[in-house]
């Protein structure tokens, strides 16, 4: 299945690097994302069935949202397997977005909106590639039954998250700001899917979640702290209410009266940073 999971990875890069849907819908029709990362994680994982122990009893494990959306199919846990990926901001988006200290670039708030489409899109498309090869997939974040959760523990939540989904998959561990660090960096999105085929798992190559961030490994950096317009983070870690907050009512008012489209986003904690675009060593943060 080796051979499969690189026609997988094949499917996702092509979609990015050759389809004309990867746009930010600018006038210069910029790409939406760079060449994605992608990775794998079996249904059978016990890391699923943590998620649902610390996050809460509402997030799925990937048998859960499967059988939810094929009920007649009675597959075995271990013959399903999350596929996850990574789009990388482009290097036109970051630089934009570092110049900015209150607001994200329109470039940003683009890839917010018209590259979340991007990616709904490959979602949406490597379910119908699947299917057409005789397997069937679901993407849990696009699912009817997906919404938004109260955690007991980490406040606001939902009954999937790509992130986590991503770190499962070997492909990085969370920051100070609770973005995803990968080999390309937390100036990121990510997406999956859960398909019914067996692919092998793809190496977790870090112990522990915040494994490449500086703030927690190391004890130094707290880049982001500084980055953040709105105090959403300090040293004891992130605000979700007070970001999210900021996010959908101070910036949704401004892309609207500056760049002229109904968007929102900040990524100021994503940018400008030592992890924007790699994960970072020491002496990044000096």
């Amino acid at each position: 299945m080796k051979d499969f999971a690189k026609w997988v990875e094949g499917v996702i890069r092509e979609f990015i690097n050759e389809s004309p849907e990867n746009t930010l819908k600018n006038k210069e029709d910029d790409k939406a994302w760079e060449d994605p990362l992608v990775g794998f994680s079996s249904g059978d994982d016990s890391i699923y069935q943590e998620y649902k122990e610390y996050v809460g009893p509402f997030h799925w494990v990937p048998l859960e949202i499967f059988a939810n959306a094929f009920p007649k199919l009675k597959p075995q846990v271990e013959d399903l397997t999350v596929i996850s990926w990574i789009l990388p901001q482009t290097e036109a988006t970051k630089s934009d977005n570092q110049k900015e200290t209150v607001y994200p670039s329109e470039r940003w708030a683009r890839a917010r909106i018209y590259g979340q489409e991007v990616n709904v899109k490959l979602s949406n498309y490597l379910v119908t590639t699947l299917e057409k090869a005789g397997i069937k997939a679901v993407a849990p974040s696009l699912s009817p039954s997906f919404k938004a959760m109260a955690s007991e523990r980490y406040t606001i939540s939902s009954t999937w998250s790509e992130r986590h989904a991503a770190y499962a998959s070997g492909l990085g561990t969370f920051g100070h700001c609770d973005g995803l660090i990968t080999p390309k960096g937390k100036a990121i999105r990510c997406g999956s899917i859960v398909a019914h085929v067996r692919i092998p798992p793809t190496k977790r190559p870090y112990q522990g979640h915040h494994a490449y961030c500086l703030f927690y490994s190391k004890g130094t950096c707290g880049k982001c702290i500084q980055r953040c317009p709105v105090g959403a983070l300090t040293s004891a870690g992130h605000d979700k209410g007070k970001c999210r907050n900021y996010i959908y009512t101070d910036t949704k008012d401004y892309v609207k009266s500056h760049f002229g489209f109904d968007g929102y986003g900040c990524g100021l904690c994503q940018t400008g940073v030592p992890c924007e675009s790699k994960i970072p060593v020491e002496s990044d943060h000096q």
